[in-house]
């Protein structure tokens, strides 16, 4: 079946969150487990120029994309590529332990962001925010007779290649791990 347009995303599949290393080469994708939510905008600020009593030119400082994410439960995984924590594991099993701990210190890092929906008529589609960067709140609530959610937001960039965002339809739907 050729790839209709326009396309018809439904619901949420999967998000993964990959980090961006040092040399900008991308690290191993994370998951994000039991994926709600991934929301964007893109988002400009324009500087105006006025004089004679009247606007004269408009120019706007470069596109971003502002996103929301939404995921059940809690991978420390996930939370260190958002975070730059430090994860750590010790112990055998029955009595292993991991954890991750944030210094003041820790700088938050760039991670890429990658959703995928499926497509209603066959197919999927895939949303890539190249450079991201927390710059708002990262949340989780543990609250009687209810799941642990984490959610938090922020900011994507251009990369070096100055992509900032890339929508993929594919026919056939692609697990997001076999999308280069």
């Amino acid at each position: 079946m050729p790839l209709a347009d326009p396309a018809l995303p439904y619901g949420l599949r999967d998000i993964k969150v990959i980090p961006i290393n040092d040399d900008g080469s991308l690290g191993t994708p994370v998951d994000l487990p039991v994926a709600q939510t991934l929301s964007f905008s893109e988002a400009e600020e324009y500087q105006e120029l006025r004089g004679d009593d009247r606007l004269v030119a408009v120019h706007g400082q470069g596109p971003t994309v502002e996103f929301d994410l939404e995921a059940g439960g809690i991978s420390l995984d996930a939370w260190k590529v958002i975070t730059g924590g430090t994860l750590t594991e010790s112990g055998t099993t029955p009595s292993s332990v991991k954890s991750l701990t944030k210094k003041v210190t820790d700088a938050r890092p760039y991670f890429r962001i990658e959703g995928q929906a499926i497509n209603d008529v066959m197919g999927d589609t895939h949303v890539v925010i190249y450079k991201c960067k927390l710059t708002d709140t990262l949340e989780g609530e543990m609250t009687d007779g209810e799941f642990f959610v984490t959610s938090c937001s922020g900011q994507g960039i251009g990369d070096e290649d100055e992509n900032l965002y890339t929508f993929t339809w594919n026919e056939t739907a692609v697990p997001i791990d076999v999308i280069p």
